[in-house]
C-alpha cells in the first residue's frame, strides 16, 4: 500500500530548516527532525535527500509569494493594484521571515526558475495595465518600473522583517511608491490616493 504524502509534514520540514539556517544552527538529517514526530526518512520521502530539501526550501518561498500575489484581486485602479501587490509581497515576507531569507540565496538552485520569475512578472503586468490606462507614460519600461517597485518592497521587508526598523516603518511605502509612480507620469494627488488604498501590509 502506497502511503499518501502529508503536505503538513513537508511544510514542517521546510519551515524548520529555514528557521535553523536563520538562527545559524547546523542543519543535518538528525537535527532537522529532532523534537518532531517524523523520522529522518521523511527527508528522503518528501525531498529525495538534503540536496532536494535545499532546492525545495528556496522554491517554497516563491511558491508562497506567488499565492499571496495571486490573491490580490485586480480592481479598476491599476496603481492601487500595484501598491496592493507590494503590500502582499511584504505580508508574505513578514509571515515567513526565515523562508524569506532563503528565497534570495543564489547559492541554492531553484527547482523551477520560470515559476519564481512569474512573481516579478505579476508586477510587470500591473505596470502594463497602468500604462494602458494612461496613468503612466507610454515610454515607461514595465519591467524596469516593476523591478524598482520590487526593490522598495524588498528593502522594507529586509529592514523591518529581518532588520532593525520597527513595524511602523512600513508606512514609508506610501511616499516611496507615490514618488516612484509619479515619476512614471501619474498625477501626484491621484497617485497618493491610489497607493494609500492599496498599501496595507
Amino acid at each position: 500500500m502506497v502511503r499518501v504524502k502529508d503536505p503538513a509534514v513537508r511544510s514542517l520540514l521546510l519551515d524548520r530548516a529555514a528557521h535553523m539556517l536563520a538562527t545559524r544552527q547546523p542543519v543535518t538529517l538528525r537535527s532537522l527532525v529532532a523534537g518532531t514526530s517524523v523520522s529522518t526518512m521523511a527527508v528522503y520521502t518528501y525531498f529525495g535527500g538534503m540536496d532536494g530539501l535545499w532546492k525545495a526550501m528556496r522554491q517554497e518561498g516563491f511558491t508562497r509569494l506567488a499565492a499571496r500575489l495571486a490573491a490580490v484581486a485586480p480592481s479598476a485602479d491599476p496603481v492601487r493594484d500595484l501598491a496592493a501587490l507590494g503590500a502582499a509581497y511584504l505580508s508574505n515576507a513578514l509571515a515567513s521571515p526565515d523562508l524569506y531569507r532563503v528565497m534570495f540565496d543564489a547559492s541554492v538552485e531553484l527547482e523551477d526558475i520560470a515559476a519564481a520569475d512569474q512573481t516579478l512578472h505579476c508586477l510587470v503586468r500591473a505596470v502594463d495595465r497602468a500604462r494602458a490606462a494612461g496613468r503612466f507614460r507610454d515610454d515607461i519600461d514595465p519591467l524596469e518600473l516593476a523591478t524598482q517597485s520590487w526593490t522598495i518592497g524588498h528593502g522594507l521587508a529586509s529592514l523591518v522583517g529581518t532588520g532593525p526598523l520597527p513595524h511602523q516603518a512600513l508606512a514609508h511605502g506610501v511616499p516611496l511608491l507615490t514618488a516612484l509612480f509619479t515619476s512614471a507620469g501619474d498625477d501626484p494627488d491621484q497617485c497618493r490616493r491610489s497607493v494609500e488604498l492599496g498599501w496595507h501590509p
